[in-house]
This record gives C-alpha cells, sequence and structure tokens, in this order.
C-alpha cells in the first residue's frame, strides 16, 4: 500500500514538475469532447462560495474565426494592418483550441478574490491534466481580455470577467522550452515554530 501511495505522489510531482507552457502546436485538431473531459475533471478545484464561480467559452473549427476577429477588433487600424494576416493565421490555423475561462465580475473585494483564486486553480488543474494527455496549453492574460470591444464580439456576457485566454493544441514535445529553475523553498520559507 505505501509503495502504491509513493507511486501515485511521484506521479503527481513528475506531472507538475514537466509541465510547461506551450506556445507553438501542431495544428492537429483536438476532440471537443477530450476538451470537455478534461475540464469535468479540472472542476473539482476547491471553491468557496455555493456555487462553482467558473464559465467557459469555447472556440475550435470555424468558431476560431470569431475569436480572431475579436482579438482583432480591438487592434488599431495600423496594427491590423500590419499583423491582421498573421494573428488570423496563428487563431484559425495554428492553435486547435481557444478557451476563455470565465468568472462574475463581483465588486466585493474577498468574494472576487476568491472567484478568481478558485478560478486560478481550475486553470492549473486544466493543463496538469492536458499535459497528462499530451495537450498544450498557454494561459494568456493579454490587454485583450480587458477590452468590452473583444468581450462582446466574442460572446463574453455584460457581468462576467475573462481570468484568462488559454491556447490549446498537440505539439512536439521536442520543441518545448527547458524548464527555468526554481528558488528553493528553504530561501522563501519564514518558518514560525514557536512562540
Amino acid at each position: 500500500m505505501e509503495q502504491r501511495i509513493e507511486e501515485t505522489y511521484q506521479a503527481i510531482e513528475k506531472t507538475i514538475r514537466e509541465r510547461r507552457t506551450v506556445n507553438h502546436f501542431t495544428g492537429e485538431d483536438v476532440p471537443v469532447p477530450l476538451i470537455m473531459e478534461l475540464l469535468d475533471a479540472a472542476v473539482w478545484a476547491p471553491f468557496h462560495s455555493r456555487k462553482e464561480p467558473w464559465r467557459f467559452l469555447m472556440f475550435v473549427g470555424e468558431g476560431r474565426k470569431r475569436f480572431s476577429d475579436a482579438v482583432l477588433a480591438t487592434y488599431t487600424a495600423d496594427k491590423r494592418e500590419q499583423y491582421g494576416e498573421r494573428v488570423e493565421q496563428a487563431y484559425c490555423s495554428e492553435v486547435p483550441v481557444h478557451l476563455l475561462v470565465l468568472i462574475d465580475e463581483e465588486p466585493r473585494w474577498k468574494e472576487w478574490e476568491e472567484a478568481l483564486s478558485a478560478a486560478s486553480a481550475l486553470i492549473q488543474n486544466l493543463q496538469l491534466l492536458a499535459w497528462e494527455r499530451g495537450i498544450g496549453v498557454v494561459w494568456k492574460t493579454n490587454d485583450y481580455n480587458w477590452s468590452p470591444v473583444f468581450r462582446e464580439a466574442a460572446g463574453v456576457k455584460p457581468g462576467q470577467k475573462v481570468v484568462g485566454t488559454l491556447h490549446m493544441g498537440y505539439f512536439d514535445p521536442s520543441k518545448v522550452r527547458r524548464a527555468r529553475p526554481r528558488t528553493p523553498v528553504s530561501e522563501l520559507l519564514t518558518l514560525v515554530d514557536s512562540v
């Protein structure tokens, strides 16, 4: 029993340590049922409120054009002229899935912070689960996430906040970046073990 527990722990730790942000995808379609399966597991993140704080908007296939158009709507005419074709190519052909993770806007600071923290935990769950299935994720918090123009064009409902845009897809493991070193916890921890 103890060996099984240790093996399970090691497998989870390995996934946490090896997962990387993936910015380049093979372009191969990711089945929607697979993303939904991953989300069904990811929603087991902890949350403080009586109801789960998250909602999702997913753009796949031809729907990626709506996402691309929503992003491009936030660009100036000059920026659209300079980058528009490249952005549309990337968002409509190279990235198979765009997933917006949403929470309700909340004027009460504590409730907003709890919802944001819960949605962030969900995103981390999703990244780890996706990694185990060979699906890479990059979590973006670009300026367009706050743009009323983007939000309306993408279909974000009034009163919802975009916690992050997740670009997802299969990837070539040989092109994944190396891990950046982490600071040892011994340098970050203040241990209080007496009065």
